[in-house]
């Protein structure tokens, strides 16, 4: 039988809802001692919220503060808010400052600042540097500073400063090279801090063309900035150069992570961070609002339907073959969708190529539109005798894709324009675009032909 260590994702899960269902607690403690802080997190946010309240309490407190780093913001409240104040000034002692930063934006203010008042006075001007950025910012995103070391020393002076260090920082794959008021020179790679002569200076072997963002930057253009470049770690800089942190490759695998999720979970109107066991009111309400949106959605394109209730009346068929034309519509619009919202997470679309896309994603609806009309016709005119009806099925599904190619590429635009992030509402306004043009068009050109 797997063991627990070995065990991964729900089989690991299964393993703890067992142990705590027959009352193994020491078993169950001693196996959780073995996992990492992520697995530890990862199994939390997989149990109901009592279960979960048992775990954390079998949690060594050393790891809590590295656990509570890797859980996302909405399961991670359901912890911090049953911990009294003394635990928490605990985990915050020994939480990094951009996680401590993160965790305090989610607890009131009261309790927020008497816990800040309580860290040890470096830790809190750490912290303070790093709450001074905005949320989202490369300034949020950083760690500590690394090593850094002046550009007119030896490669012997740095050598033995460095074995004074019973361990390097997580992630040190170079020396931040400074001068003498901190501003950022460049970077020492550790392989040539080994590899050159001992009477080297620093200023000579470092790199002076290696990158490094500003501590206003965005997340994202860290992020591209990383996948471009293959870093490991890179210097973040204030004004004047000044070297502030710097952030490392597993900061941005997190980022990752979250704008995959972002993706994924806004097109369904939901919140990446949403905790899937929290309680059914919270969710409920999040999720209704969405509901309702759509609904509204939804009326609208009734209402256009039962603009055309005589020629439904006449015309069965049309009823019958009126989805095939928004739901086609509804499919095309949401792969030229996807495509430019992509364009604009990676940085591809600009002013000037937007209309190159726009008349490219029109030729793509319209090769699509005569194909499919065909196929669809053809059927229609097989199954209603009706070659009246096929026609104008035909012409309504060309006009749709059309519609579907122009409103794919627009609306993530208009909306990115507008601050309205399109992952979230695109698919919704484009559903709608489709679903109203499409019943139009077909039930339309139905009224004026057929009546």
């Amino acid at each position: 039988m797997e063991s627990f260590v070995e065990s991964i994702g729900s089989d690991r899960v299964e393993l703890v809802l067992l142990d705590l269902e027959l009352g193994n607690l020491d078993q169950l403690r001693q196996a959780l001692a073995e996992l990492h802080a992520a697995e530890l997190a990862h199994v939390l946010e997989s149990l109901p919220p009592e279960q979960r309240k048992i775990v954390w309490s079998l949690i060594d407190p050393e790891a809590h503060a590295d656990v509570l780093s890797f859980m996302r913001e909405e399961a991670r409240s359901t912890i911090i808010g049953d911990l009294p104040e003394q635990e928490l000034v605990a985990v915050a002692a020994d939480m990094d400052a951009e996680d401590l930063a993160e965790v305090l934006e989610t607890l009131p203010v009261d309790v927020g600042d008497a816990i800040v008042d309580q860290l040890e006075e470096e830790h809190r001007q750490r912290l303070e540097v790093v709450r001074s950025f905005a949320e989202g910012t490369a300034g949020r995103l950083m760690g500590d500073q690394g090593l850094g070391v002046r550009g007119d020393v030896t490669i012997a002076v740095v050598l033995r400063w460095l074995r004074r260090h019973s361990e390097l920082p997580t992630h040190t794959d170079a020396l931040m090279v400074v001068d003498g008021e901190n501003r950022y020179l460049g970077k020492m790679d550790i392989a040539t801090v080994l590899t050159a002569q001992p009477e080297t200076l620093v200023r000579e072997v470092m790199r002076k063309d290696v990158d490094k963002v500003s501590a206003d930057a965005s997340e994202h253009d860290v992020l591209t900035l990383f996948e471009r470049r293959d870093l490991i770690s890179v210097a973040v800089v204030g004004e004047g150069d000044v070297l502030l942190g710097r952030i490392c490759v597993d900061d941005v695998v997190d980022l990752i992570r979250q704008e995959a999720e972002h993706s994924m979970m806004k097109q369904a109107g939901l919140d990446e961070e949403e905790d899937l066991f929290a309680p059914i009111m919270p969710s409920a309400k999040r999720r209704g609002v969405w509901l309702g949106i759509n609904l509204v959605t939804v009326f609208l394109a009734a209402w256009v339907i039962g603009q055309f209730e005589e020629v439904l009346q006449k015309f069965v068929a049309l009823a019958v073959l009126m989805p095939v034309v928004a739901s086609m519509g509804g499919i095309a619009g949401s792969q030229t969708l996807t495509l430019t919202i992509r364009g604009l997470a990676l940085d591809q679309i600009a002013k000037s190529n937007v209309r190159w896309l726009t008349l490219k994603e029109i030729g793509v609806g319209s090769l699509n539109g005569l194909v499919w009309s065909l196929v669809v016709a053809l059927v229609a005119f097989l199954w209603f005798k009706d070659a009246g009806i096929a026609l104008i099925i035909a012409v309504a599904m060309v006009l749709n894709l059309l519609a579907a190619a122009i409103s794919g590429v627009s609306i993530p635009l208009l909306l990115n324009r507008l601050g309205i992030d399109p992952a979230l509402s695109g698919a919704v306004v484009l559903t709608t675009v489709t679903d109203v043009i499409g019943f139009l068009s077909f039930l339309g050109l139905a009224s004026v032909f057929l009546l």
